[in-house]
């Protein structure tokens, strides 16, 4: 008896010790756990905070941070990275080389410069092609002038500075800097595709340095003037359906515009909508696509402004007209963030899902290539700013 209770009291202990050892290590793997995810909301934490529209003398120490920190987490850690705005793809995403950038912020450029903005994009290819293609077009069509590049979003400066360590200059400044050197002739040619909220936006900071230079002219963005309606179009907008159409056609294999028209093939362009009064500019690209005889070519936008453009209104046109074959294409300059993700993302509300999704389509394919790039596009800005010059 004496002996079956040592027994017991034997396995009672090793089956306490197991518990407590079990215990233990469920408490470490807590722990852990907690740990793991600590490091990664100091790093989303770092991302909030540069993910904001002024720049401050604190911007640049920020950015730096925030990427050291980012560098630490493991790979497991930085999986959990989840904030306001921060995620893992912040810097986790590869968009690119981008050493292959030329950030355009140099200084001795002399008493003649072309200030080319645009809205900017953390997408490194994107940015060299799109936004670099048309800065190369400026430079090589005026030889004698210094063309040099600012964005107009600090986000996506910030982004860029933070992950890749390229430090490109906002409007204010790329001003600074043009006074700094002395600039005597100033043009500004913003890569925008209208008359919207970030033309008026770069209007207002330039109006603030016009004393500090002998003449600065704003050139046209790519659109040209807004007009009065939706039937109010120019030759800016004609040359800018027919080039891109042209280029749409090519790349997808098509002989020509009515070949895949007679194949029942529709081509979508996505813009970006606006709840400006220039959103009526996409209304008249639409209108030119039908005066151009292009009855298989739509207009649509991300934002849905104007409300015709609306990716679910888009569906019921293209189904109405009895097309079978989508090609949607960026109506953008830079194939950025809205192109990868809200037309070509893989999500249930990206364009491509929804028109996958409506049923009423056999196939769906998509083009991600910005206007920037396409030669054609690039002449009509050098044609701007020819005409700033006169």
């Amino acid at each position: 008896m004496e002996k079956n209770c040592k027994k017991l009291l034997t396995l009672s202990i090793v089956v306490a010790m197991v518990i407590g050892a079990a215990a233990t290590l469920a408490g470490c793997g807590k722990d852990q756990k907690s740990k793991d995810q600590e490091a990664a909301d100091a790093v989303a934490k770092k991302i909030d905070a540069i993910y904001v529209k002024e720049y401050s003398s604190k911007t640049e120490k920020q950015c730096k941070e925030a990427k050291v920190a980012w560098d630490k987490l493991t790979d497991k850690q930085k999986k959990l990275v989840k904030g306001k705005e921060a995620d893992p793809d912040y810097f986790g995403r590869d968009t690119g080389d981008a050493s292959k950038d030329n950030p355009l912020n140099q200084d001795n450029i002399g008493p003649n410069e072309i200030l080319v903005t645009s809205f900017g994009t953390s997408f490194n290819d994107s940015r060299a092609e799109d936004i670099g293609g048309i800065e190369k077009a400026i430079q090589a069509a005026y030889p004698n002038w210094s063309v040099r590049r600012a964005f107009t979003s600090q986000i996506i400066m910030n982004h860029i500075l933070a992950r890749d360590g390229e430090k490109i200059d906002n409007v204010e400044q790329a001003l600074k800097r043009a006074e700094a050197n002395k600039v005597q002739n100033l043009i500004i040619q913003p890569t925008h595709l209208m008359h919207g909220t970030e033309y008026d936006q770069l209007k207002e900071t330039v109006d603030k340095y016009k004393d500090k230079f002998k003449s600065v002219k704003i050139a046209q963005p790519l659109l040209g003037e807004v007009g009065s309606d939706a039937t109010a179009i120019n030759a800016d907008k004609q040359a800018v359906a027919k080039n891109i159409t042209a280029e749409a056609v090519k790349k997808s294999g098509y002989g020509s515009l009515a070949d895949a028209k007679n194949k029942g093939v529709a081509f979508v362009f996505m813009g970006h909508g606006t709840s400006h009064e220039a959103n009526i500019s996409y209304s008249q690209m639409q209108t030119q696509m039908q005066q151009l005889g292009y009855d298989n070519v739509f207009i649509g936008t991300v934002e849905g402004k104007p409300a015709d453009t609306a990716c679910k209104e888009v569906i019921k046109k293209v189904k109405k007209a009895g097309y079978k074959k989508v090609i949607l294409r960026d109506l953008m300059v830079v194939a950025g963030d809205h192109a990868n993700n809200d037309m070509a993302g893989d999500d249930k509300d990206s364009w491509k899902s929804q028109f996958k999704a409506s049923g009423n389509f056999d196939s769906i394919d998509t083009q991600l290539e910005g206007m920037g790039r396409v030669p054609a596009i690039q002449q009509i800005y050098v044609a701007h700013v020819r005409a700033a010059m006169m």
